[in-house]
């Protein structure tokens, strides 16, 4: 059960760090169409979005100590907050190029940063979430995060192979950024039912 146990989170882990890179690769590309390719631009959407999830990081291990029977709860609500940014976030860049578009670096670096801060935030909470939740059936902490860290990290290089050579061959932009709400959604059912009701139950 244990074995069983980590290999489902594993796989959890492994999907999320795929979508996760894809909304990267597919936002960046949205923004240097609203505000051009240069170092500049590039510099402000990399910066903001590590920015992102180290606050998240720090973030989900405050969540993880405080309430440590909730954590698979805590996580599948950061897949469908992440999931559902997803979904809107064509639109909301559209309104954040109309709004900004010939405004200077500055406004333009903190306009993203309060954008993507959401979505980053969650994806950088869910490492300590799981961490945190392996935890308590593991007591090899660097084990956990060794082998969470590498599932995710596997998932977003996979992302990155299977969104360049495939998905943006076959589906539009915004259908790319849907299917990667969509594994944030199924992420999310999967590791509820699977352990949520359980955290549920022993409440």
């Amino acid at each position: 059960m244990i074995l069983s146990r980590e290999r489902i989170i594993k796989i959890v882990f492994f999907m999320s760090g795929f979508s996760a890179l894809i909304y990267q690769i597919a936002w960046q590309r949205m923004l240097f169409t609203a505000f051009g390719v240069d170092l500049e631009s590039i510099t402000i959407i990399i910066s903001v979005f590590m920015a992102g999830l180290g606050v998240g990081a720090w973030g989900g291990g405050r969540i993880a100590d405080k309430f440590p029977t909730k954590i698979i709860g805590f996580f599948a609500l950061t897949e469908i907050g992440i999931g559902s940014f997803g979904i809107l976030s064509p639109s909301l860049i559209e309104i954040t190029q109309n709004y900004f578009l010939h405004s200077s670096t500055l406004t333009i670096a903190f306009a993203n940063f309060i954008l993507l801060l959401f979505p980053t935030f969650l994806m950088g909470s869910t490492l300590p979430l799981l961490t945190q939740y392996l935890n308590q059936y593991f007591n090899n902490v660097g084990h956990n995060i060794g082998w969470l860290y590498f599932t995710n990290t596997l998932g977003a290089a996979t992302a990155c192979i299977v969104t360049g050579f495939i998905l943006f061959n076959s589906f539009t932009l915004i259908d790319v950024i849907y299917i990667a709400g969509i594994i944030n959604y199924l992420v999310a059912f999967t590791v509820f039912i699977t352990y949520g009701r359980k955290e549920t139950k022993n409440d």
